[in-house]
């Protein structure tokens, strides 16, 4: 798959861990995906870059200390205008973390709360245009909201961020849209208000590629991480849900076996 300069307007361009233990996580990532990391130095925070092949895939910071939020990995959607995209959030129900800041030259940043209660960043692109790379392995490869509120987040979505959606599935047993259609989908929408365990909040999860989703549960769990749920086929590949050496849980797709 060819790299890629620039997301769509409105679709995921960024991803990054919060960790509990950046050296573990560094690490982590470098044996699972073979990502190399660099620290951007203390004028950003020593945040870090991983890149595969020289591409930049994604980010990395330190969590707060003594912050109760565990491990995670956060989606950022791409915005032309980040102060236009906040003013839009609180009539629809959501709520602004904090005011959208410039970081350096690279771009310009805010992260939301939507109406259904998941936290989502917005991206608008300066010298940092985004992930280079997508649908590979060792690379971002899906992205897709779990939420308890599902028609509302639909609207969410469309009127903070101009979402074109397209319903996948309608019945009582599978609700789910994405943001496009076809191959040309950028992300998706599930109702979870069935599937997700009792406590859990509605959140957005990312997806990596592999090209043996089963060697690379394996490969988790020599790393020190978890497998939450076992790699099974599906209509969109052999999937599995794992947690990398500190809890931050994230999804695999690679080709099914059956």
């Amino acid at each position: 798959m060819p790299l890629r300069d620039t997301a769509p307007i409105g679709a995921p361009c960024w991803i990054d861990l919060m960790t509990s233990d950046k050296d573990a996580s560094r690490a982590f990532y470098g044996e699972l995906f073979g990502w190399t990391s660099e620290d951007a130095g203390e004028e950003y925070g020593h945040y870090v870059n991983f890149s595969r092949d020289g591409v930049q895939v994604a980010g990395c910071m330190d969590k707060q200390p003594n912050s109760p939020i565990p491990d995670t990995w956060s989606v950022y959607l791409a915005t032309a205008d980040a102060d236009a995209t906040v003013a839009r959030v609180g009539p629809r129900g959501g709520q602004v973390m904090f005011p959208p800041m410039d970081v350096q030259e690279l771009g310009r940043m805010s992260m939301l709360i939507d109406s259904g209660g998941a936290a989502i960043g917005i991206w608008q692109p300066g010298l940092h245009k985004g992930f280079g790379v997508l649908g590979e392995a060792g690379a971002p490869s899906w992205f897709e909201l779990h939420t308890h509120a599902y028609d509302d987040a639909l609207g969410f979505y469309r009127d903070v961020f101009g979402w074109d959606l397209h319903a996948m599935g309608d019945t009582p047993e599978f609700r789910y849209s994405t943001l496009g259609e076809g191959d040309d989908a950028q992300a998706g929408v599930m109702d979870a208000t069935g599937h997700l365990p009792e406590g859990v909040p509605s959140h957005w999860a990312v997806y990596f590629g592999t090209d043996d989703t089963d060697a690379t549960v394996k490969q988790v769990g020599e790393l020190g991480g978890s497998v939450l749920d076992d790699p099974q086929d599906t209509p969109y590949g052999r999937l599995a849900v794992v947690a990398d050496s500190n809890g931050a849980s994230f999804r695999l797709m690679g080709p099914n076996v059956g």
